[in-house]
């Protein structure tokens, strides 16, 4: 009887220790990327999953329009999930 004891303790040990290795700091990361999506403003300098480098100038509920280098009439659309960093413009 008391090895079935002991093994239901190093199975509940077993699932513990996964969970504070694997999924809390999942969870914890995906609650800061939908705090940073959340705080997305016209403005803000953003990174890409893609690797591009761009200024916000719209933001809808899901989607956002970047504007892209120097040139004004680059502008493309995409979803809020394609953005990987955001960069807040200085206050001064």
């Amino acid at each position: 009887m008391s090895s079935g004891i002991s093994l239901i303790i190093v199975y509940a040990a077993i699932i513990g220790v996964f969970y504070f290795i694997f999924l809390r700091p999942q969870k914890k990361e995906q609650r800061r990327v939908a705090a940073m999506l959340a705080d997305l403003e016209v403005g803000d300098t953003v990174l890409t999953t893609s690797g591009f480098y761009g200024v916000i100038i719209d933001v809808t509920d899901e989607d956002v329009i970047v504007e892209f280098g120097s040139n004004k009439n680059c502008r493309i659309p995409m979803q809020k999930a394609a953005i990987a960093q955001v960069e807040k413009p200085d206050a001064e």
